[in-house]
């Protein structure tokens, strides 16, 4: 965010948000959830709320639907607490983030396998022809006994 504000905001809408969850809605559905990021636009009319949830794909359908049904109580907390002439609209968006960094550290461990098994054939291999099978130039003795 290039606007000293709108990250001031983002962080205090995390905070409120945040805590206000912390305490519990009264809907069932919501599961463990934690807010991870917040970006408002330069103009404060929107924050866009990013959110992962602990548990299984059913409970994190769940929250996100307890989520968009409590949007209108939170934008209002919101609006109490941060003091601004307007309240940001509010978007909740499901952080796909721990799931792509699980995904690379998977991709990064079968890497790491892949090499040792490599560098476990490449110990007893030998070469297929000369160690070194680039020509070289002659010898000035041998050129001189042509």
């Amino acid at each position: 965010m290039s606007n000293p504000r709108a990250g001031k905001v983002a962080e205090r809408i995390q905070q409120i948000v945040a805590r206000r969850l912390e305490k519990g809605l009264r809907d069932p559905r919501l599961g463990f959830v934690t807010i991870t990021d917040v970006r408002v636009t330069g103009d404060l009319q929107q924050a866009s709320i990013f959110y992962t949830v602990y548990g299984s794909e059913a409970e994190q359908t769940d929250s996100a639907a307890a989520l968009r049904a409590a949007t209108g109580m939170l934008r209002t907390e919101v609006g109490k607490q941060l003091g601004t002439r307007l309240t940001p609209a509010l978007e909740f968006i499901h952080d796909e983030l721990p799931e792509s960094a699980q995904h690379l550290s998977e991709l990064l461990d079968e890497a790491k396998r892949r090499d040792a098994e490599s560098a476990a054939l490449a110990e007893g291999a030998q070469y297929a022809g000369d160690a070194d099978p680039y020509a070289k130039p002659a010898d000035e003795t041998e050129a001189e006994r042509d």
